[in-house]
């Protein structure tokens, strides 16, 4: 969320109000398509590590497909979409989302 801000801040002053908005739209894209895949995964439970793995290629193939009708929505429903913005967006938050599996919480103990 934080990274669709800043994004639609620059293409705001970049490329205007069509640019904001088409950073905001591209973010938004990025964020739904994750939390739709999240709802999917969660709701849903494995007893087995099969059953675990069914679950994340389920929780991406819908990522995906959800991917695919909201980008198709934007820029059919969106005339004055600013293409740069828009995908610029979509692709650096796709991007955090996916670096997210790489980080760590770290507890400091008291020591």
């Amino acid at each position: 969320m934080i990274a669709t801000a800043a994004l639609t801040v620059l293409a705001g002053v970049l490329a205007g109000a069509h640019g904001a908005i088409s950073a905001a739209l591209g973010g938004a894209v990025s964020v739904g398509a994750g939390w739709t895949s999240v709802r999917v995964a969660s709701g849903r439970k494995a007893d087995s590590a099969g059953g675990v793995l069914v679950i994340a290629l389920t929780a991406e193939g819908v990522k995906l497909g959800v991917f695919v009708v909201l980008l198709w929505l934007v820029l059919a429903f969106y005339p004055d979409v600013v293409a740069t913005a828009f995908l610029g967006s979509f692709v650096a938050t796709v991007l955090i989302f996916s670096m997210a599996f790489f980080v760590r919480e770290h507890n400091q103990s008291g020591s």
